[in-house]
């Protein structure tokens, strides 16, 4: 985390060293990350072996399944963003489908999975419209104060143009300042331009407190996997070019060549018991590597705390048994959800913040958010229950137990609808049938005799 006095303002040469820090920092600790989750590992980049040996280069791409898989369970379903006060819930409604949200909200999360934080930027753009952008943490970050709240100074962004020069961008919580690197880092002579937001237009989004992304703790053994699949592989192509050894007789260049094509031995002599033909072979290793593939495969699953869907043993599993397979990854999405609940609130704070909007400052007090984890449904399980509860719980509680119905309060306002409020309402079976008991005459007489 960068840090700078609360009392210190931000002058060029400060700039400076702090971009130089960010980039040691990029290039020790982001960009081996973001080179995993695209699948450029260190198996590539080892010294080649000899030509003469198989030389695999096989890379099983953990970093990009873990990630994706997670950010599809934390947030496939996309957060639901509502308000009690219907003019606040309808501008939020359109600021979300103005900046994409739902998208930029994945893209957000994604990128914390990957590095452990990442960023979002607001600006007013040429309608006069609240703009909303995710931002990589290799070409921008925050400089807090030094005090124990950790409040946000400046945020810093930065680019590189077609003509290989850095220029960028320095937002306090009044202004905009801009910079360029075209033979010395210096800031540029036009005014600086205020951005109408109440405070550093950007917020931290955080995987967890420590910054650590989904896959960090086990990239040493994403390698290591890595290398013993292609060690495997070498193994393969090792015995498919196995040597052939023939000891007590000696073969002419023609004779090895009609060897070759015509794949027969045959040898005549009187010592035919001391002539030894076989390939030569080196001690076989398959148990051990599928040891070591097998167990790797499942610490990293186990570290990592991300369940492996494609399991044959995930698939048949269900109800309360299913719930404990995802039970660490429920773990994780609820950490996270805390921590995205508190950018959020930062974002719409500045939002509401900025006059353009004409909300007031204190409408994002009202705002409430719904995460939704993406689990296996079993709609026949879920309606089952909701079934079983009838009479027990009210309808909104049954209604939340069935993972189809979207919005709950929607629903029971859909069936008060559909519901006749003159229709007869009773306790007693309503598939009864009437019967006709019309009697004639000759029958009451009977009766009444």
């Amino acid at each position: 985390m960068f840090r700078i006095a609360d009392d210190e303002e931000l002058t060029i040469d400060e700039l400076s060293k702090f971009i130089n820090k960010h980039r040691s920092f990029s290039r020790k600790k982001l960009e081996p990350l973001l080179n995993a989750y695209k699948t450029k590992y260190k198996i590539f980049d080892e010294n080649s072996k000899p030509e003469w040996k198989p030389d695999n280069r096989i890379a099983v791409n953990f970093a990009k399944y873990i990630v994706d898989t997670f950010n599809g369970f934390f947030i496939g379903n996309p957060i639901k963003v509502t308000s009690k006060n219907k003019v606040v819930d309808d501008y939020i409604n359109m600021l979300d489908k103005y900046n994409d949200q739902d998208d930029n909200n994945a893209e957000l999360s994604k990128m914390c999975d990957i590095f452990g934080f990442a960023y979002e930027m607001y600006f007013v753009d040429e309608n006069g419209e609240i703009g909303i952008t995710y931002v990589s943490p290799m070409e921008s970050f925050i400089i807090y104060d030094d005090s124990v709240l950790e409040r946000p100074r400046y945020f810093v962004r930065m680019y590189i143009d077609s003509d290989k020069v850095m220029h960028g961008s320095v937002s306090d919580d009044t202004y905009v300042r801009y910079f360029a690197d075209d033979g010395g880092l210096h800031f540029l002579d036009y005014d600086n331009k205020p951005h109408g937001f109440s405070g550093v237009p950007a917020t931290e989004y955080r995987e967890n407190e420590e910054r650590i992304g989904l896959f960090s703790p086990v990239m040493t053994m994403i390698d290591a996997y890595n290398k013993a699949i292609s060690e495997k592989a070498n193994d393969v192509d090792y015995f498919a070019d196995a040597y052939l050894k023939i000891l007590g007789a000696a073969l002419n260049d023609d004779e090895i060549k009609k060897l070759r094509e015509n794949r027969i031995i045959n040898f005549d002599g009187d010592d035919s018991d001391k002539l030894v033909v076989e390939f030569l072979q080196k001690p076989n290793g398959d148990t051990t590597q599928e040891n070591l593939i097998n167990r790797l495969e499942k610490l990293i699953f186990q570290i990592s705390m991300v369940a492996n869907i494609s399991d044959e043993d995930f698939g048949t599993s269900s109800g309360i048994s299913l719930k404990y397979k995802l039970q660490a990854m429920s773990n994780l999405a609820k950490t996270k959800e805390r921590k995205f609940t508190s950018g959020m609130n930062r974002r719409y704070m500045l939002i509401f913040s900025n006059p353009v909007n004409k909300m007031k400052k204190d409408d994002w007090l009202d705002i409430e958010y719904k995460f939704t984890f993406n689990y296996p449904a079993n709609l026949l399980e879920e309606a089952q229950i909701a079934a079983q509860l009838s009479g027990i719980v009210s309808k909104e509680t049954q209604l939340k137990i069935i993972s189809a119905v979207e919005d709950v309060q929607e629903e029971l306002n859909k069936i008060e609808k559909e519901t006749d409020p003159l229709e007869y309402s009773t306790d007693y079976p309503t598939n009864r049938t009437i019967e006709d008991d019309t009697n004639t005459d000759e029958q009451v007489l009977e009766e009444e005799n």
